[in-house]
């Protein structure tokens, strides 16, 4: 067997272990057993929205061990034609059986990403929210670059992106921003980008050329759908109106249309200044404040499982996630999981995969070194 393809087989069975890791092999077996008993008994469907959740399970277990079997089996079975093809002095099975080979790697591969996005929002459409940190326009101007980011990446996997909230700077760049990200897994893969952006580059607004350090912080939560429920006392909130700015028309900047929501006992501020209407960026509101609970929520079951750190700290020094640095050298490297690229200007281009795709991997146990972006 050729070293290349020795080295794939080596590469799937890594892969279809995290998979067996992901599931946690023997308990997701057990679970689909009490799973199809529970299906069978007599008075299953009485709560159908309890049952229906449960059938969902029920099938997200079969398809993952079903995903494992079959994928050990081809694996197996193509090795086997190999060995036959080698025996037999018949190149045109050999090569059969290497193309089916490469084949499951890509399979592989797509079942990976697939069991990091199976948590319970990960599906859903997305908030993300960038706030410039301390140095004036210079993170005014990098916040700015942030949103440009996100939105490509957007853009480029087919997603669309809708501004919800903009503040300018005083000379460039803007102060916050929150954009609402549309399109299947988009809170799935955004989620890891939650967290501090630093950036170093010769800055355009100082005259003497020097270097400076600026950051931003992103914050990213997913939009709730109906079927979660968030209960909001509206007594515990408070509204406030005032005037948006920005691009959209004379109405929508001579009105106190924009709408402002406190959540008072979390200390939750949201806003929406969109719409022309108020009463559309009321309801726009109140969906970012319950997804903002909820992903609240989400947070608190993270940190009592032990599954993620924290990632929302102090907009500064000794708290950021990735740095893009553009002078004196060309790299962004994340600092969760060592992940690195020299092409910074690609990066801001959107893109963001296999940074992506590593945290995600690291945020299922495995260490940066079994990311799938490794199964190529």
């Amino acid at each position: 067997m050729r070293a290349e393809i020795e080295q794939i087989v080596d590469e799937i069975k890594q892969g279809i272990t995290l998979l067996r890791r992901h599931l946690d092999w023997d308990r997701a077996n057990r679970r689909l057993l009490e799973l199809n008993a529970l299906s069978e008994t007599q008075n299953f469907w009485d709560d159908p929205q309890k049952a229906q959740k449960l059938m969902r399970e029920r099938q997200s277990l079969e398809d993952g061990i079903k995903a494992v079997v079959e994928s050990e089996r081809d694996l197996a079975d193509n090795l086997e034609l190999i060995e036959l093809g080698e025996a037999e002095g018949d190149p045109s099975i050999v090569a059969e059986a290497e193309a089916a080979i490469d084949v499951l790697k890509d399979k592989i591969r797509e079942r990976q990403i697939e069991s990091m996005l199976s948590g319970e929002a990960d599906g859903n459409d997305t908030y993300v929210e960038i706030h410039a940190g301390a140095g004036g326009t210079e993170s005014q101007d990098w916040a700015n670059m942030l949103m440009r980011m996100y939105t490509r990446w957007s853009e480029r996997s087919g997603r669309k992106v809708e501004i919800m909230e903009l503040h300018d700077g005083e000379e460039a760049g803007i102060k916050s921003a929150t954009l609402l990200v549309k399109g299947e897994r988009s809170y799935g893969f955004l989620k890891t980008e939650s967290g501090v952006h630093r950036l170093v580059r010769i800055s355009p607004y100082d005259s003497s050329a020097r270097r400076h350090t600026s950051f931003a912080s992103v914050w990213v939560y997913p939009v709730v759908d109906d079927s979660i429920e968030i209960e909001i006392n509206e007594s515990d909130c408070r509204i406030d109106t005032y005037r948006a700015q920005g691009a959209g028309g004379q109405h929508i900047n001579t009105t106190d249309s924009a709408v402002r929501i406190t959540h008072i006992p979390s200390g939750i501020v949201v806003q929406c200044q969109n719409e022309r209407s108020q009463h559309k960026n009321r309801a726009a509101a109140w969906d970012m404040l319950r997804a903002r609970l909820y992903e609240a929520e989400l947070e608190r079951r993270e940190a009592a499982a032990n599954a993620t750190e924290a990632t929302k700290t102090d907009i500064g020094w000794g708290h950021q996630i990735r740095s893009y640095v553009l002078q004196p050298y060309q790299l962004v490297k994340d600092l969760r999981t060592g992940v690195e690229s020299t092409s910074p200007q690609d990066v801001l281009n959107g893109d963001l995969d296999p940074f992506m795709e590593a945290a995600l991997a690291q945020r299922l146990g495995g260490s940066s070194g079994e990311a799938i972006a490794d199964i190529d």
